[in-house]
């Protein structure tokens, strides 16, 4: 197997399953009530998020908007794996974690109308609350970053940090002869 498929072939059904399992939990356990990890560090609270990131919506029923611009962005993300090198781990791994990520929403969103089922958080970030997300929000935001490393990686490479060399020219001419 090529090592492009092998590293979506892991990332991609470790991401989902995670994801499917630990929402299936929280729709279990946190129904009617919260919890806590790490002695309080990360609330747990069971939330449906009609929106995108950090809550945002377009209308009452913002799905129907998502779903189209997710499967768009899921074929950008296809024609960007096809374009990746053999061994361009970093995109790779990047746009598997992305891909991963946006069809664990995707799943939520088509099989009904509460929403994405998110359930980590708020975290008390002092002067701002961390929205409530999920492993797939984890997985695009991690696949993100990650994905913009590696196009500014790309846009560096062969770029010389150091100053140019400086090529000193002979002075020596040759004298005439008396």
């Amino acid at each position: 197997m090529r090592p492009k498929h092998l590293i979506f072939g892991l990332t991609f059904p470790a991401i989902i399953v995670l994801d499917v399992v630990t929402k299936r939990w929280a729709l279990s356990a946190l129904a009617g009530q919260s919890s806590e990890l790490f002695g309080g560090l990360v609330p747990l609270t069971l939330a449906f998020n009609k929106g995108a990131a950090f809550g945002m919506r377009i209308g009452d029923d913002s799905r129907w908007f998502f779903v189209p611009v997710t499967i768009i962005a899921l074929l950008l993300l296809s024609a960007l794996y096809r374009q990746a090198a053999e061994r361009d781990f970093l995109r790779i791994a990047s746009i598997s974690l992305v891909v991963s990520g946006a069809v664990g929403n995707l799943v939520d969103r088509v099989r009904w109308d509460r929403g994405v089922v998110d359930f980590l958080g708020p975290i008390d970030l002092v002067f701002w609350d961390f929205p409530i997300f999920n492993v797939a929000d984890m997985a695009i935001t991690c696949g993100a970053i990650l994905l913009a490393v590696s196009f500014w990686l790309e846009e560096h490479q062969g770029t010389d940090t150091d100053p140019p060399a400086i090529v000193e020219e002979s002075t020596d001419q040759p004298t005439p002869q008396e």
